[in-house]
């Protein structure tokens, strides 16, 4: 694998005056190999404070990691076992990897930033928090970080063979068999986000270490898009219609808004090769 590309949009939607959604990425192709570090951030809590939340965190994670792909620096060692690294899609190690460490302090400092602005600025900033979700890719893995409702898809022969978990309430019911995964979409709380940056000093981090092989993509959301574009499937061919990204999240983001826009949209599309 000596490529790595990728794109990103964000759009207001069709029934929200602001945009609180935010991305940004990175690809450097370096003597080591590939390395790329992806971000998307859905921010809440109106009046410029969703917009400038998310903005802050994900500013302070690509402030932190990105010199991890300046080139001329060793790549961290990542400690899997040859099983794990076999399996694909695998997220049960035996130890944390250097760079899920990595990852955790990173959120964590822009979790802090995120508090600070809302406890410094109430009057601007009252509940004001994000979700993130993340990916940093070196060599043949991505380690990827998730707190809140936003996600990241590994998308692998067609097939979504790995996405991040939900911290939400709807979740949690489907994880205690309360609600089958399709009611998710027309729950009445289904925008209650049980874990964001911001709103505590901490935050957990959920990570996880997926293998990549030649050909697999990876797609980064917001809810804004993925609670419109419900067909898993639909989302699938959308991302691998077209070989320009660009185009790709394009035609992403104009299904969602098809589909209602109900909501802020966030997309980055990274593709292996």
């Amino acid at each position: 694998m000596k490529h790595l590309q990728a794109a990103g949009r964000t759009d207001p939607g069709r029934r929200r005056e602001h945009n609180e959604d935010f991305v940004d990425y990175f690809v450097a192709q370096t003597a080591q190999g590939m390395g790329g570090l992806f971000v998307v951030a859905d921010g809440m809590g109106g009046r410029m404070a969703g917009e400038l939340a998310s903005r802050y965190a994900v500013e302070t994670i690509m402030e932190i990691l990105r010199p991890l792909l300046v080139p001329r620096q060793p790549y961290a060692t990542v400690r899997l076992s040859e099983a794990e690294l076999g399996a694909a899609g695998a997220t049960t190690r035996l130890s944390e990897t250097k760079d899920e460490q990595n990852l955790r302090e990173a959120v964590a400092q822009a979790n802090q930033v995120v508090y600070d602005f809302s406890q410094n600025r109430p009057e601007q900033a009252r509940s004001t928090g994000t979700t993130v979700t993340m990916a940093l890719v070196r060599g043949t893995v991505a380690v990827v970080a998730n707190v809140g409702d936003s996600r990241t898809y590994l998308i692998r022969d067609r097939q979504v063979v790995e996405h991040t978990r939900d911290h939400s309430l709807v979740q949690s019911l489907v994880d205690a068999g309360h609600l089958e995964p399709q009611q998710v979409f027309s729950h009445p709380q289904r925008n209650v986000i049980l874990r964001c940056l911001g709103d505590e000093p901490t935050v957990q981090v959920d990570t996880y270490v997926w293998p990549l092989l030649p050909d697999d993509m990876l797609l980064l959301c917001s809810d804004g898009l993925w609670e419109m574009i419900q067909d898993e499937g639909e989302l699938i061919d959308l991302a691998l219609g077209t070989p320009d990204l660009q185009e790709a999240c394009d035609h992403l983001v104009q299904r969602a808004n098809h589909y209602g826009g109900a909501d802020n949209i966030g997309v980055v599309l990274v593709r292996v090769q």
